[in-house]
């Protein structure tokens, strides 16, 4: 059901206010999608698995009270990783893929560091 010009009017005016009370927390909304944010828990729940991952490894030796502590921690970080990439669905992971590939962030650092490492192999070899 469509808005009438009154409600339209009336929810420009919030909008209008929101910008100019809280220009911040306004960009901050804007900029955030769901695919950010499904991106972001992703990210460390990733983390979270490889801690758990090490702290299973370390402490299987010791005590297996621990190192079950390390199999739960990974379960749940499979767990949340699970959730949020069904948030985010192929739509979502495609635009955040793409994202990542473009913005050449880890290929620039990367590629800067394997050009330094063909360099001394060249500087060795010539020597």
């Amino acid at each position: 059901m469509p808005l009438s010009e009154d409600e339209e009017r009336i929810l420009k005016d919030i909008e209008r206010e929101f910008y100019e009370n809280d220009p911040a927390f306004a960009r901050e909304v804007r900029e955030t999608t769901l695919y950010k944010h499904a991106w972001r828990n992703i990210k460390l729940s990733l983390v979270g698995f490889v801690a758990g991952l090490v702290l299973l490894v370390a402490a299987l030796s010791s005590s297996y009270l621990l190192a079950f502590g390390g199999f739960l921690v990974m379960l749940g970080c499979a767990l949340v990783i699970e959730r949020n990439a069904r948030k985010m669905g192929r739509a979502g992971l495609e635009t955040m893929t793409k994202n990542l590939k473009s913005s050449n962030g880890l290929k620039d650092y990367l590629g800067s560091s394997s050009e330094k490492m063909r360099e001394r192999f060249r500087r060795d070899e010539e020597q």
